[in-house]
């Protein structure tokens, strides 16, 4: 080894200088999983205004902590928003990779998209919350590239009806899984999944009635977001 390369990696006095990034600690990185969980939960339960104590208490730790990790509510929304595109994105990647059916993958993605209550999202973009934020646009770009492809898989194999657009999927499944106010999403478990699989089985080909109005696009959900 060159004395040249030793000096790179000591100060004067010979001790090592530190060069290196620190990571987050694992259980710092615990910690901030477990905020984001518990956080989805009680948003979902309660809405976006919840304290943000209870949310440290649910999550098993203490204020400070949380607050070290998400210095306001906005902050913690955002990340939460983010884990659930992730989470879903994901959902409806498997679905196309692992079923062979294409109308199967569309239903499975639908029933395992209403487990996030990624309806309960909407109440939390409003207000002073960044829709800009380039971490959101990622997460809403994945999706709906995830689920175009679900769609466009079915409706070219003749398994699902062909006057009806990704827009309509996710207006469909955003409205029939948001918590209605003033209840506890654990109470309406029984009936969310039974009336998406009405909605499923309106999708499937061939049509049984005509649609009235025009398919909803990603566009159209876009310009009204």
């Amino acid at each position: 080894m060159s004395a040249g390369g030793a000096s790179g990696r000591r100060e004067s006095g010979g001790q090592t200088s530190a060069r290196r990034i620190p990571r987050p600690r694992a259980d710092a990185l615990r910690n901030r999983e477990r905020i984001v969980a518990a956080a989805r939960e009680m948003f979902v339960e309660h809405g976006p205004d919840v304290p943000l104590d209870e949310i440290a208490r649910r999550a098993g730790v203490g204020n400070a902590t949380l607050y070290r990790h998400f210095p306001d509510r906005a902050a913690l929304i955002l990340d939460v928003v983010v884990a659930v595109l992730d989470r879903v994105s994901r959902q409806a990647e498997a679905a196309t990779a692992e079923e062979a059916d294409p109308f199967a993958a569309v239903r499975r993605f639908v029933h395992t998209a209403a487990d996030e209550r990624i309806g309960a999202l909407c109440p939390m973009l409003s207000g002073a919350f960044d829709t800009a934020h380039p971490d959101l646009d990622a997460g809403r770009e994945r999706l709906e590239a995830a689920v175009q492809s679900l769609v466009e898989r079915a409706q070219s194999a003749g398994r699902m009806r062909g006057d009806v657009a990704v827009g309509d999927l996710m207006v469909a499944l955003s409205q029939l899984t948001r918590p209605l106010p003033g209840t506890a999403c654990p109470n309406m478990d029984r009936f969310v999944h039974r009336h998406l699989q009405l909605f499923v089985d309106g999708l499937e080909a061939p049509a049984r009635s005509e649609l009235p109005g025009v398919a909803a696009t990603l566009a159209d959900l876009r310009s009204t977001s």
